[in-house]
């Protein structure tokens, strides 16, 4: 083999600043080390074969040494390479379990990965150099490519270790999104049996009450979450099921039904905001889409299971048990709550030295050791500077939902956000969900068949969506979605004209769940914090989630009268939206940025200028691994 590494500028022997072999920490004795500058656009080859950067940052004094790093303001982190890409994730990744953020997760992790791997090969090359021998570019490369794989391994072992007290956090935290999935179906088998002789607009109130108390709910769980804690925000969530739950059970007519709707709304919304958050904050951040993922599950297996139990008790006699259920579920999470714990991030929002908080951390993540506890909880604190919980304490605060609308810069973003949200429920979705059974009338014998075999196929479909999120772009998804869904409306009303069987009809129905489900149910959430940067998220969240619970109600409130004067054409009306919504996915839409591996990977390059790394050593001591592959060879 040639050496291709004559000419590498890692190799020269001028790359061992003086004050390196006696750093041991902050000190005003030695200098501080002259920091690398490098463009926006700098890839992570220019920054491992600039001699700048390697004076500045890689002389390796001993190889026994710990791993540190000067950060920009002159404070030393030691960690390891391994603990400094879980740094970066918590500080990248949002405190909020989001359905579809593995694929985030997974490119930030890939970024890392190549990002440490380049330190790796820049230590390894100056210290083949102070032994006076040196590298070749293949040896470079064989190098760069096992640190890489080492380093996505150590980072995906949080994607799959899980403990007992996380596991049983999660499962009864997650019972309340199970709650928010059955109550959005449980009022569509029944409507013949409650109450006869009920109007159509009473009925109307009774299911659209649902979506008025959710933004009461999402409202008021920011806040209440801040002031009593993750675990008693919960808590309080689960006695506002009980209580919407029993008076949904004991109405004594429409008017009491129409309160306890609202009530259950109430809870519903509250549930929406709190549970992920709850859940981010637990997780560590590799599991944090695949939470999201748990949380989207059991809402629809919560709607499933709504329209399975319809089949015994949708009748004259039995319906009570149908609203029985909800709290008599909530009871049970009640009893369960000694397994939730409190939000580690919260506790340390309180009190930065609170010893609660690292024993919950301690507990999660099975840890052994008080360093470890207290490396994860400065994991905890770094992430929660960039993600304040109180947004009060940060002058962007201020920022509204107009001034971001009269911004040049993003406008087209808050419009994009506004119109997704639109469509995501003037598409009639939720009519599906809240009628289904009403619509089937005259379809199938049945109607009950067809709720049922709607609810499933959204179930699976939900599965998909979680496979084709890690492939395509959510452009090219919503694309897909709403040029789906307008197909199967056009069917379905070809189907209800008799142009086409009945069977066609309930196809038809099925396939329009099933597009929603893999871009215009996920993704309008999924873009919001995609597009926006840090400091406008969080108001262009609040403004998506009140837009959207204004449009359920209207969808709710609205389609009972629609369906009875439009009668086969109705859902021609919600083909017009979905045709409105690929138009302007097609031409206005813009590509989400920094999600590729490639753009991360700039963003931490960029990042990391000002910070110089020491002993940054993935793989081991590079010439004994040269000198022990000599040694076989021979």
């Amino acid at each position: 083999m040639s050496d291709q590494g004559e000419n590498d500028p890692l190799l020269e022997e001028d790359t061992f600043p003086e004050y390196t072999e006696g750093l041991k920490g902050i000190s005003p004795v030695f200098p501080p080390p002259r920091r690398p500058n490098f463009g926006k656009q700098t890839s992570m080859f220019t920054m491992a074969t600039s001699n700048e950067f390697t004076k500045s940052s890689f002389a390796p004094a001993k190889r026994d040494k710990k791993s540190y790093s000067i950060n920009g303001d002159g404070t030393v982190s030691y960690l390891t390479p391994t603990q400094m890409g879980r740094h970066e994730l918590y500080e990248a990744i949002p405190f909020t379990a989001v359905f579809g953020l593995q694929k985030k997760e997974k490119n930030l992790r890939t970024a890392y990965a190549r990002f440490a791997s380049e330190l790796d090969v820049m230590e390894a090359s100056q210290f083949a150099t102070s032994s006076k021998k040196k590298m070749t570019k293949q040896e470079m490369y064989e190098r760069r490519s096992t640190a890489n794989l080492m380093m996505i391994d150590e980072l995906e072992l949080d994607s799959v270790l899980l403990t007992t007290p996380l596991i049983f956090a999660v499962f009864v935290a997650a019972i309340s999104q199970f709650l928010v999935g059955y109550n959005i179906g449980v009022m569509n088998a029944p409507e013949p049996v409650i109450f006869p002789g009920h109007s159509t607009l009473q009925w109307s109130l009774a299911v659209a009450a649902f979506a008025v108390g959710g933004p009461f709910g999402a409202n008021i769980a920011g806040s209440l979450a801040d002031t009593r804690g993750r675990r008693g925000a919960l808590m309080l969530n689960m006695w506002m099921f009980i209580v919407g739950g029993a008076l949904q059970t004991l109405s004594i007519n429409m008017i009491t039904l129409i309160g306890s709707r609202f009530v259950i709304g109430f809870a519903s919304g509250f549930s929406s905001v709190l549970v992920p958050i709850y859940l981010g904050e637990l997780a560590p951040p590799t599991m944090r889409g695949t939470l999201g993922t748990l949380t989207q599950f059991s809402l629809v297996t919560g709607i499933f299971v709504s329209a399975l139990v319809a089949f015994p008790f949708a009748n004259e006699n039995q319906w009570r048990i149908l609203f029985a259920i909800s709290p008599i579920i909530a009871v049970v999470q009640l009893f369960c709550a000694p397994w939730l714990l409190e939000s580690p991030r919260w506790l340390l929002n309180k009190n930065m030295h609170s010893e609660q908080a690292r024993y919950i951390i301690k507990k999660l993540r099975g840890l052994r050791t008080d360093q470890e506890v207290e490396i994860e909880v400065d994991h905890f604190t770094a992430a929660m500077r960039s993600q304040p919980i109180k947004c009060k304490k940060n002058k962007d605060a201020d920022i509204g939902f107009l001034s971001m609308l009269r911004n040049k810069n993003i406008r087209i973003l808050v419009v994009s956000c506004v119109v997704l949200q639109m469509s995501q429920q003037f598409c009639g979705i939720n009519a599906v969900f809240y009628y289904s059974a009403s619509i089937f009338e005259g379809v199938i014998d049945d109607p009950l068949v067809g709720s049922s075999l709607v609810s499933g196929v959204n179930v699976a479909a939900t599965y998909v969506a979680l496979l084709l999120m890690d492939k395509f772009g959510r452009r090219t998804l919503l694309l897909w979605s709403t040029g789906g869904m307008l197909v199967s409306c056009v069917v379905l009303v070809l189907s209800l004209l008799h142009y086409f069987s009945n069977m066609t009809a309930l196809i038809a129905v099925n396939m329009y769940v099933s597009f929603f489900e893999i871009g215009l149910g996920p993704i309008p959430w999924l873009v919001v914090a995609e597009m926006f940067d840090a400091k406008y998220v969080t108001v262009a969240m609040s403004a998506s989630s009140q837009l959207n619970w204004v449009c359920n109600f209207i969808v709710g409130l609205v389609f009972p009268t629609l369906n009875d004067a439009l009668g086969p054409y109705t859902f021609g009306v919600f083909a017009v939206v979905l045709l409105f919504a690929f138009l302007f996915t097609l031409i206005w839409l813009p590509e989400t940025r920094g999600t590729t591996p490639e753009e991360l990977e700039a963003e931490l390059v960029q990042k990391n200028t000002a910070t110089v790394y020491h002993n940054v050593s993935i793989t081991g001591n590079a010439i004994g691994n040269m000198d022990w592959q000599k040694t076989i060879l021979e």
